[in-house]
């Protein structure tokens, strides 16, 4: 803060002296920066006798062999409770890695304090300072930090190595880095100036402070719901699912090293009614930036409606969550191509991806050659342990996941409508282990044809191949979400078709391809209905629900007689 004062009056020569608060003088740089062109980064092979393999394999060894107690960040300070919570691989459940210390109510009132205390000066650094952090951030990923936020993210999430790279290396490296990119063009858009007058355009952050809910199954999507936020000049509450605890922390330590200021990002682990209680009665709660389940998520609306006069502000709702993927083939499709989609598309990190498909419609013309090529593919994956890299498949994040999935699969055992032709099976043994399952239905509008499963199942209906135009019609309206989809066809016609059709049925759609891998840059990410607000994460659209515009009109030379030239007599 600056302080002017002047000299006593009794002095002939009135003197003012300029004082900076702390004796700090301040500085501000002067210039219109370019930050680094932002590309994505590229997935490393692993392949035997690799660099980045023998670098895993070591640190997978190591965080496996000692255990950490993870504590809350809260202002830049460690925060530990008596409350200690294990966490096990869930490939291995009888393998603690480390344990962390659960919150309480108190926990989150302290984040909010820091936030907003540390909320001035942030917002006050100037944007290049704020997008040298986080590219920075993005450098430590790419480098020394790759192989234990991948390690982190394998053991914790059961990923394996390839899943792992794309996700906790690449896509978050890239969310930093174009969310830089998509910052500098927001803050660049500006009105235009009529003749004696300078129109202008600010970007604030929020008046008040963000709350990041952040899920298990991308270490990517929690390190971008709280930086987004951040990266825009807002100071953020992060709470990370707890089975992403362990990858989380390793994020925080990144988040520091990277130059985050103490209080701008404070991670807190308490249980989601717990945060709710104290987030959605606070004045200056000012957004939510939210990945996880519909019921969770309209659960939280219904609350932040109700608390709605509270608030200081209106909030920002941003929220993605889940879906009811579709993989739709044509007659005219190749056989191998579907076969492969649904073999990734279904069963990639066990099915655990918002995007994955859980839904199939395929013509009876195609049908034996898909099924045939199916079934042969799921007989050939391995399933274990992520430290085998020769395991594509490996286990569900916990025993809830584990027990819903077999009581799908059970109740498809049972069901006339329904026919088991590969997996079926489950074992908790030694992990949450679940086969990949392809469940055929008679019925288009068979429950698991409806509901989110979220894990490696999927449900195929056989139509008649000349019932093409009723068969989307069916597809479009079977279920409340709307996230990705996809038409596997050869015949262009049928192609357009589709993707009319299904306009409002997929935010995210693709042609002759899965319904997963969205990339950073290339695939903004969101959808409609039940899946979420559709603020396309990974694009400026998503940047600017996180900041408020302000207009400002500067008239050079104003007017000085109220009267206009029309109040003339002649």
């Amino acid at each position: 803060m600056i302080h002017v004062s002047k000299s006593k009056p009794s002095q002939s020569k009135q003197k003012w002296f300029v004082t900076f608060e702390d004796s700090k003088p301040i500085y501000m740089l002067k210039g219109f920066f370019n930050v680094p062109r932002a590309i994505n980064e590229p997935v490393k092979s692993y392949l035997p006798g690799s660099i980045e393999r023998k670098e895993l394999k070591e640190m997978l060894a190591d965080l496996q062999a000692r255990q950490i107690d993870i504590p809350m960040i809260v202002g830049g300070k460690e925060i530990f409770t008596e409350h200690k919570v294990e966490l096990r691989q869930p490939h291995k459940r009888a393998h603690v890695i480390g344990s962390f210390s659960r919150g309480n109510e108190d926990h989150v009132k302290l984040a909010i304090e820091a936030a907003l205390s540390a909320k001035s000066a942030w917002e006050g650094m100037s944007w290049e300072n704020r997008a040298s952090i986080f590219l920075k951030a993005a450098e430590l990923i790419a480098g020394p930090y790759r192989a234990r936020l991948n390690a982190a993210t394998m053991l914790g999430q059961s990923k394996n190595v390839y899943q792992a790279e794309i996700d906790s290396a690449c896509e978050i490296i890239d969310f930093l880095r174009f969310n830089v990119q998509y910052m500098t063009e927001i803050y660049a858009q500006q009105p235009a100036s009529s003749p004696g007058i300078w129109n202008r355009l600010e970007q604030r952050p929020l008046e008040g402070f963000v709350f990041a809910l952040t899920p298990f199954n991308f270490t990517a999507i929690a390190g971008n719901l709280p930086t987004s936020a951040a990266m825009m000049g807002n100071v953020v509450v992060w709470k990370p699912a707890d089975t992403q605890i362990y990858s989380a922390h390793v994020l925080m330590e990144i988040f520091k090293a990277a130059g985050v200021p103490d209080g701008v990002i404070n991670l807190v682990f308490v249980s989601g009614p717990t945060a709710g209680k104290v987030i959605f009665s606070h004045p200056d709660f000012a957004g939510i930036h939210f990945t996880g389940s519909t019921g969770v998520f309209q659960n939280i609306w219904k609350t932040i409606g109700e608390n709605i006069h509270l608030y200081k502000t209106y909030p920002r709702i941003v929220g993605e969550t889940g879906g009811k993927d579709f993989i739709f083939a044509h007659k005219s499709a190749d056989a191998a191509v579907v076969a492969t989609a649904i073999a990734r598309g279904a069963f990639e990190y066990q099915g655990q991806k918002c995007s994955a498909a859980s839904r199939c419609y395929i013509p009876d013309n195609i049908w034996l050659a898909v099924k045939e090529q199916l079934i042969r593919d799921i007989a050939s994956f391995k399933m274990g342990p992520v430290d085998d890299f020769s395991n594509f498949i490996n286990a569900v994040i916990d025993e809830k996941s584990f027990n819903k999935l077999a009581a799908y699969i059970d109740q498809a055992k049972q069901d006339p409508d329904a026919e088991i032709v590969a997996g079926g099976s489950y074992d908790k043994t030694n992990g949450w282990f679940v086969s990949p399952t392809v469940i055929v239905t008679k019925n288009a509008h068979y429950t698991t044809m409806c509901e989110e499963l979220f894990g490696p199942v999927v449900t195929i209906y056989v139509y008649p191949a000349d019932q093409f135009s009723e068969t989307l019609a069916i597809a479009d309206k079977t279920s409340i979400y709307a996230l990705t989809g996809s038409i596997i066809s050869n015949d262009r016609y049928a192609v357009d078709e589709a993707t009319y059709a299904l306009r409002n049925a997929a935010g995210n759609f693709y042609i002759n391809d899965k319904p997963t891998g969205a990339v950073v840059g290339q695939q903004p990410f969101g959808g409609a209905r039940g899946s979420g607000t559709n603020d396309k994460a990974g694009s400026m659209i998503n940047l600017l629900r996180w900041v408020s515009p302000r207009t400002i009109k500067e008239t050079f030379v104003p007017p000085t007689d109220y009267r206009y030239p029309f109040l003339n007599e002649a």
